[in-house]
Order: C-alpha cells, then sequence, then structure tokens
C-alpha cells in the first residue's frame, strides 16, 4: 500500500511558516479554526476568478490581518478600492471582529501549483481534452522556469464507465527532499459525469539557492582588486 505524504505539510514548520499565525486558549481555539475556515472559505467563494492560492491570517487582541496572495490584485483591489472596502465590511460582519487586508501580487503564476490545478479544472468542466489540457499545462509551467511538475487526474476520465487515475510528469521532482521548493495543489472539477480530482506537484527550485546566490554576490562584491605588485629599479 501506498505511504502519500502532502508536501505542504511535510513542511510546514521546518523550511515554510504556517498559514494561520495566533495562539489561543483550548476554549477559544475550535471556534478560531472555525472562523478561519469561514474567512478562507468566503474569499475563494467570491473571488474564485481572481487566482488566489493562498490566504495567510494573523491575529491580534484587536484585529484580524488578512493577507491574500493572488495573480489578479486589481479584481480585488477594484475601481479607487471600493471592492476592498465592502470585501472589509463583509468579513467583519461574517466574524464579528475588525479586519485589515493587505493584498500582495503573485509574480510567476504559472507556477503556483494551486492555480494550474483550477485552471486545469475550469477546462475539464469546460468538456476539453483531458491529456491535451495536461499537456499544455506542462509546457506552460516548464516554460515559467519550473524545475518539475506532476499532474494527477482521477475520476471518470473522458466519460467513462470505470473512473481512473492518469499521471504526466516533466522535470525532476524530489518529494522526499526537504531543501526542495515543492508547491502542492489540489481541486475538483464538476463535470456531467462527476466530480474529477486534480492534483498538481510543481518543484520551484531550492530553499536556500537565492540566499546562496545573494551571498556569494556579495561576497564578490567585497572582494578588494588584487593589484599587481611593484617593480622597484635599482
Amino acid at each position: 500500500m501506498g505511504q502519500k505524504v502532502n508536501p505542504t505539510g511535510f513542511r510546514t514548520g521546518v523550511m515554510v511558516g504556517w498559514k494561520s499565525r495566533w495562539y489561543a486558549s483550548k476554549k477559544e481555539f475550535s471556534e478560531l479554526l472555525l472562523e478561519d475556515f469561514k474567512l478562507r472559505s468566503y474569499i475563494k467563494k467570491k473571488f474564485h476568478h481572481a487566482g488566489i492560492p493562498r490566504v495567510e491570517i494573523e491575529r491580534t487582541r484587536d484585529e484580524v490581518k488578512v493577507v491574500l496572495f493572488t495573480a489578479r490584485p486589481g479584481v480585488i483591489i477594484g475601481r479607487k478600492g471600493q471592492e476592498v472596502e465592502r470585501l472589509q465590511d463583509e468579513l467583519q460582519q461574517l466574524i464579528g471582529r475588525r479586519i485589515n487586508i493587505k493584498i500582495e501580487e503573485i509574480s510567476r503564476p504559472e507556477i503556483q501549483a494551486q492555480l494550474v490545478a483550477e485552471d486545469i479544472a475550469e477546462q475539464l468542466s469546460k468538456r476539453a481534452a483531458f491529456r491535451r489540457t495536461m499537456k499544455r499545462a506542462l509546457e506552460q509551467t516548464m516554460e515559467a522556469g519550473a524545475k518539475g511538475i506532476k499532474i494527477q487526474l482521477a475520476g471518470r476520465l473522458g466519460g467513462s464507465e470505470m473512473a481512473r487515475c492518469e499521471k504526466q510528469s516533466a522535470g525532476s521532482l524530489p518529494l522526499s527532499t526537504l531543501r526542495a521548493k515543492i508547491d502542492y495543489g489540489f481541486t475538483e472539477a464538476s463535470t456531467a459525469q462527476g466530480n474529477i480530482g486534480v492534483q498538481v506537484w510543481i518543484n520551484q527550485g531550492m530553499y536556500h539557492e537565492d540566499e546562496e546566490a545573494a551571498h556569494g554576490a556579495d561576497a564578490q562584491a567585497g572582494q578588494a582588486p588584487k593589484k599587481p605588485k611593484r617593480t622597484y629599479k635599482r
């Protein structure tokens, strides 16, 4: 029997921080956890077309800070920030606490696993051929600079009577290496024959590659240029 580990949960607390950052007593914990779930569900449902792979929540005594990572910030901000203010009011009414919304733009949405999975699911819902859809997603992600990608679909693919599983992969995908920056995304595509599960793993490189490159550049900049030795004539 295969043993599968969620790449996000595997790295949380070791290489990646938590998506909810707050502390609560045992009495309040379940209530606050449910509030986080309501906030995330409401935001994803309202702005499903804005490309939001993750929502981070921080709590202080006075307010709840909600950080939205999005590929299309203009959709959430709206004209003169009207949509943000409206969303803030709606979330405050939903949980009864003061909300502070911060929006972060994603520079390369093509290598975000959740966004790739949602894009595939949307195309499958529109009756696109699943193999062609998978191949196109693989090519786009690899062209965007990913080190590797794996896509897995499960369900009644192509309207077949029996459910089955199909996989396609490209590049390297070291799932058991903690230093590897593996992004994982899952969603379901609603079709006439039933739901199809879409799983995507994307290798975005190593966690310390950027730091090492920066340190290397600093070291080179800090080195004094070697001057040629002077020759003294007698």
